[in-house]
């Protein structure tokens, strides 16, 4: 797949995985590129993106990833100015940490995950990926019943491609109860929307980043870090944020790839 005429949208724009991601398309010539967050910065990204690249690829929005109305109104704007959308990495995602089961000391009993709060992660991290993967092929899959097009067929070329951001976690982590079970979740999501999708010629897969070097990591700290996470890893530092944008890059552009990708620097949990 040539990335020359594609026009993406990245959600989670505004740093880590997901700034590196659009940078890295924007290199590769991408057409256009819709970088999406809830910050307020996710404005001087697009313009340091852009100065960058030397021109205008990159395309701020603000606002929520749960939000249906705000999603349309991403897709609508970049097909309106230029052209479909059809490439989609869905990378925001959150982390709320915390033992599933947790004595209090005090009184003895248990407390377990706050149920309010693993639905919130449920939403940004598992159902929201999802629904911004599904905006697209169902646009793709309008677009070709208007046509007049029905199953896709090889010599049509890939019509679109979609990189989910799995993790680690999903085989299992201490104390992320919740982020590692959207993690899992996401596996189950693209495998299923990769039968159904190819019928409009759209690819689906999912990338399990390490630790990688992105504030979310950051907020762990460096002393959590240096204990509990670099003397598992076999690379022996942190990945960088390009080199797993690199990797979805290569996701999403190889037509022969599909299923998972685990780009962990050899980490391993302890027992």
């Amino acid at each position: 797949m040539e990335f020359s005429k594609r026009v993406a949208v990245i959600t989670g724009g505004a740093s880590g995985i997901g700034r590196a991601v659009a940078a890295a398309l924007a290199r590769r010539d991408v057409a256009a590129v819709a970088v999406v967050d809830m910050s307020e910065t996710i404005e001087d990204v697009a313009a340091k993106l852009n100065v960058e690249a030397g021109r205008t690829v990159a395309i701020p929005f603000q606002g929520d990833t749960t939000d249906a109305a705000f999603r349309a109104q991403v897709f609508d704007s970049m097909s309106r100015k230029f052209g479909p959308v059809s490439l989609c990495v869905p990378a925001a995602g959150i982390t709320r940490d915390d033992l599933a089961v947790r004595i209090d000391k005090s009184t003895g009993k248990a407390r377990i995950y706050p149920l309010e709060q693993f639905k919130f992660v449920v939403d940004v991290n598992l159902i929201a990926p999802v629904y911004w993967a599904l905006e697209m092929i169902g646009r793709i899959a309008e677009d070709r019943a208007a046509k007049g097009l029905k199953r896709w067929s090889a010599n049509e070329g890939m019509q679109g491609s979609v990189v989910f951001i799995g993790s680690i976690s999903s085989q299992g982590n201490k104390g992320q109860i919740s982020y590692a079970s959207t993690k899992a979740g996401l596996e189950g999501a693209a495998a299923t929307i990769m039968k159904e999708a190819m019928f409009y010629g759209v690819r689906c897969s999912v990338i399990h980043p390490g630790f990688t070097d992105t504030p979310m990591v950051r907020a762990m700290g460096a002393d959590y870090v240096a204990k509990n996470i670099l003397p598992f890893t076999q690379l022996g530092r942190l990945i960088q944020p390009e080199e797993i944008a690199d990797a979805i890059c290569f996701m999403l552009a190889n037509s022969a790839v599909s299923g998972e990708l685990w780009v962990d620097a050899g980490w391993h949990a302890p027992a």
